[in-house]
């Protein structure tokens, strides 16, 4: 591990510290795992090494593509030196696939295909349970709290589709299916919105395209969710596919 200064912030998954640089920050990948907003809790052995990798991996390559992120380096196999950000304080879901909350609000279908991509926004609160925002109740919640201005909303709603597009066809080379994944947005040193946070097997519902037993395609945190068991092998897989497609894209 790097040496540290003090730390900023810890979450569910990960620790951020300060370094000798104010606009650099340290982020720490833990094996920790949570669900049903930290009601469940659990370990899953090496997580926090394979979701820095995944992410390090795709964070690179989505800025290949003209995403901003807030990526600098992977220092050590779970450690990533990120810009200094203020993260805005919502939670973006981009949906292509029904799973999840959605089928649980909505009555669809686990696996119906939807239409188009969805893109909802979440407020990140634990006390509220994150809650579903609509972009009405957005601009009331903005009057009293400044969460985004509707120009900065519009920009990450423009990102997050375009990084849906790339990371479909990303995962599709990975015989992989994305079916739906959450994003979080910072504003750097200019007050430029720019893709922060994670992606990795965490935040996204991952399907093994080569795997029609509906419980064993699973490559994600449903995995630990649904007490599916090999959570593990399932995060390596992730991996290993990902980080193999990058190297087909560079030697291409």
């Amino acid at each position: 591990m790097m040496s540290t200064g003090s730390k900023l912030y810890e979450g569910k998954a990960k620790i951020v510290y300060a370094t000798d640089k104010e606009d650099e920050y340290l982020t720490y990948y833990k094996d920790d795992a949570t669900a049903f907003n930290a009601q469940k809790r659990g370990t899953i052995l090496g997580k926090g090494e394979v979701n820095c990798t995944i992410c390090a991996a795709l964070m690179q390559w989505l800025e290949t593509k003209g995403i901003p992120t807030h990526f600098i380096a992977q220092v050590s196999p779970r450690e990533m030196l990120v810009k200094a950000v203020r993260i805005i304080p919502l939670e973006v879901v981009v949906r292509n696939i029904a799973a999840g909350s959605l089928c649980k609000q909505t009555g669809l279908p686990w696996g119906y295909q939807l239409p188009f991509p969805l893109v909802e926004f979440y407020l990140k609160n634990d006390e509220l349970g994150d809650p579903l925002l609509t972009e009405e109740r957005l601009q009331i919640l903005n009057g009293v709290f400044n969460i985004v201005s509707l120009s900065q909303l519009r920009q990450i709603k423009e990102y997050a589709l375009r990084i849906n597009q790339y990371l479909q066809e990303f995962f599709r080379d990975c015989n992989i299916i994305l079916v739906d994944f959450k994003l979080e947005f910072g504003l750097d040193a200019s007050n430029q919105v720019i893709l922060a946070d994670e992606i990795s097997p965490d935040t996204c519902r991952l399907w093994d395209a080569l795997e029609q037993d509906t419980q064993k395609r699973v490559l994600d945190k449903d995995r630990f969710r649904q007490d599916l068991g090999d959570v593990e092998a399932a995060y390596q897989r992730v991996r290993e596919r990902v980080l193999a497609q990058i190297e087909r894209l560079r030697n291409s």
